[in-house]
Order: C-alpha cells, then structure tokens, then sequence
C-alpha cells in the first residue's frame, strides 16, 4: 500500500471514529444526560483533524448551548463554526454558519446584527442544501423585526417561512413560524389570532411530533398559555403554563423557564395577587439576567411597575418603568418605550405632575407614529385593544372589519390586490 492510500484511510478511519463519537454525543443529550453529551462533544473538537466532523460538532454545542441559555457560548462556537466554513469553502456549510450567527444575536436581543446575518444568508449562492435553511433564516428575521417592532416586515418574513415550510413539507419550522405568529398577534392585540395560531403549532406536535424534541410541545403550550391570559382565560393560561414549565424543568431548558415564570407573575398580576407575582417576577429576572435575555428583563420591569401601580406606590412604579425604557432604548424595541410611555402618562396624571405628563404624552405620540400602529383605512389605531385584524399580501395590518367593508379595492396604502394567501 502506498503513503497516498495509507492516508486516505487513516483520514477515512478517523472520520468514522468523530462521526460515531458525535452520535453518542447526541444520544446522551436526548436521554438528557447533557453534560455528558458536552464532555463527549468537547473531545471530539479537541482531537478531530475533519473540518466535516468539527463543523457538525460545533453544530451540536450551537444547539445545546442555545437550549441551556449560554448564548454567549453560543455565539462563540457560531463564530468558529463561520471560520471552519471558510477553510471548507463550502457556500451551504457558510449558509448554515451565517445562520447560526444570526441566531445567536437574535437570542442575545442584538436584533439589528441578527437581520445583517439573515441578509447574508439569503444572499449566498449555494446548493438546494441552503435553500432548505432559507425558511429557518427567515424566521430569525422576523423574529428580530418583531424585537425591533417593525411590524410589515416580521409579518413578511413570517410569510416567507411559511411558504419554505409548506413547499418544503417542514412541520417543525411550521410548528416554529406558528409560535411566534402567536407572540406577533399578542403585540398588535388581535387575541383570537394569538390564540390560533399557538393552537395550531399544538396540533401539529400532535399529529407529527412524535419524534420531536418534547420543546415543540412546550413552546406551544406557552404561547397558548400568554394567548388565554390575555383573553382573561386565567384558568387555561394557568394549566398551559405548567405542562410547559414542567417540560422546561425536566430538560433544564432554562430560557423556556423564565418566560414562564414571567407569565405566572402575569396571571397573579391580572388576579391582583401582587404578593404571589412579585417572587416570580424576582425568580425570573434572575434567569433573564443569567442568559443575557435583555427583552425579556425589560418585559419583567414591566409587570413590576403595573404591579406597583396597582399598589399605587407611584415612585417605585416610575423606578421600574425608567429601567424598561432604557433597555428598550438599547434594544430598540419601540412598542417597550411606547408601553413605557402609557403607564407613565397615567402615572404623572395622578400625581398632577403637569411638566412631566406632557413629556410623556408627546414621546407616546412620536412612538405611535413611528411604529405606524394605524389602520390605512379608518386612521384609528391598532394595537391599543384586542381588535380582529387582517393582513394583506403586502404585509400591510388592517382593521378585519374595514377590510370587509373594503371589497376587493386593493391595498390602500400601496394598491395591490387584497386576495390573501394562505393562513397569516
């Protein structure tokens, strides 16, 4: 046997040794073992010379370390992800580790950088291998558009997502695109379509999921769980937010358990039980802090400051709105500042604070109409109250009742037709 052949196989031998070692990796981390599964996978990256094996095992610590809440080691196994793709010169390999990158900003709230990343990723010549992940790029965009409240253009990536989903037979990504629709509705106050779409992601677990991750079933559960709240639905918001925290508790997915332990703060907070909100608001701002989830600490302050509002402990109410609207500032997240605004407003109202009232009831109106949170046909607002509201094909929201009276006219704001395809 010549040198040549010799190491062919010895580089074959020692592809087959980092694949069978990231398989045992993955079945550790399914059978929850997952400190064990991030010891194998460690090793693997320390000793593997295949750019193939080390490329797929920095995949595996991407997800685990996302599912964890570590997403600033997330964010560093995505930027060597990224540098092994160059070695490769392999565009799907690139796609897929743009794609990483976008998400890691985007669970670090960094939302402009993550529609940079996705931009790229939508710009790269690669093979079919790619353009299957362009739905998965397109929801972290919308994802990141709706954390920087550009409404239009969530609800168009979304869109997106949907057809690559659908075209492409993709029920999970389905399942992913329907959870966040839900969050997109609760924003915008159309509560019946916050509640559909969560509904819909569940019976797609349940009639495709048997082989998913138990996630799929939690993450619908919890937007079912902020639907009903919103909706009053105490009760069920109450029995949705517990299967999902106790699938969250079960596999230490420690992101999923601070948004529920946010929502059961809510459901106290909305039965004017401030005494059982205030501990887990407490608990989870700690878990937001630790993981680096800016949005939701601002969210958290949020609730706070209604619950002290509701104590009328009016300063320390103020206290807490001023720490949401600095992070808000920072994140860019103008529905927090316009949220921020309203309750201050009532706020210096009854403290006759006359000065600072007007104050905020000129940053309330910029919000409003930077956000364009109005209806193109009535010129009244949305978002203000649960209201049915309608998209049309050009992304543009309007009132469901104005669209009916409209007939079949066109968009009002850019004249194209109204047929609307699909379901969003």
């Amino acid at each position: 046997m010549n040198i040549f052949m010799r190491h062919l196989l010895v580089v074959d031998m020692g592809q087959d040794q980092t694949k069978q070692q990231i398989e045992k990796g993955l079945k550790l981390y399914q059978a929850n073992q997952t400190d064990k599964a991030l010891h194998v996978w460690i090793k693997v990256l320390e000793k593997t010379s295949d750019p193939g094996g080390k490329f797929r095992v920095l995949g595996c610590l991407i997800t685990a370390h996302s599912e964890m809440g570590k997403y600033k080691e997330m964010l560093k196994y995505a930027l060597a992800q990224i540098d092994t793709a160059r070695e490769m010169e392999d565009p799907d390999y690139l796609t897929e580790g743009y794609l990483n990158l976008a998400r890691s900003n985007e669970k670090l709230c960094d939302f402009q950088k993550t529609v940079s990343y996705c931009k790229t990723c939508l710009n790269m010549q690669g093979t079919t291998v790619s353009l299957q992940l362009n739905g998965q790029v397109c929801l972290s965009m919308g994802n990141a558009f709706l954390g920087l409240s550009v409404f239009q253009k969530a609800l168009e990536s979304y869109e997106k997502a949907l057809r690559y989903a659908h075209n492409n037979d993709d029920k999970m990504l389905e399942c992913r695109v329907c959870c966040s629709l839900g969050s997109f509705y609760v924003q915008l106050k159309d509560y019946e379509k916050a509640l559909f779409f969560p509904c819909k992601a569940a019976e797609l677990v349940n009639d495709y999921g048997k082989g998913w991750s138990l996630k799929y079933r939690a993450m619908s559960q919890y937007h079912m769980s902020v639907a009903y709240r919103k909706l009053e639905r105490l009760p069920d918001a109450m029995e949705c937010c517990e299967e999902s925290m106790k699938i969250a508790l079960q596999h230490g997915d420690r992101p999923l358990q601070a948004l529920c332990l946010l929502n059961f703060a809510d459901i106290h907070r909305c039965r004017k039980d401030v005494d059982k909100a205030f501990p887990r608001y407490e608990s989870s701002m700690c878990i937001m802090t630790e993981i680096g989830n800016r949005l939701g600490q601002c969210q958290v302050y949020l609730g706070v400051g209604k619950c002290l509002l509701q104590q009328k402990e009016l300063d320390k109410a103020l206290d807490s709105l001023q720490r949401a609207q600095e992070l808000a500032e920072a994140l860019g997240t103008k529905l927090c500042s316009l949220k921020v605004h309203c309750l201050s407003e009532g706020i210096y109202r009854m403290k006759e604070s006359q000065d600072e009232l007007r104050d905020q009831v000129v940053k309330f109106l910029q919000c409003v109409e930077e956000l364009e949170l109005y209806c193109g046909m009535c010129g009244e607002s949305i978002g203000e109250k649960n209201q049915q509201l309608q998209a049309l094909p050009c992304s543009h929201i309007f009132h469901l009742k104005c669209l009916q009276n409209n007939g079949s006219k066109g968009c009002p704001k850019c004249r194209r037709s109204s047929m609307k395809p699909g379901f969003v």
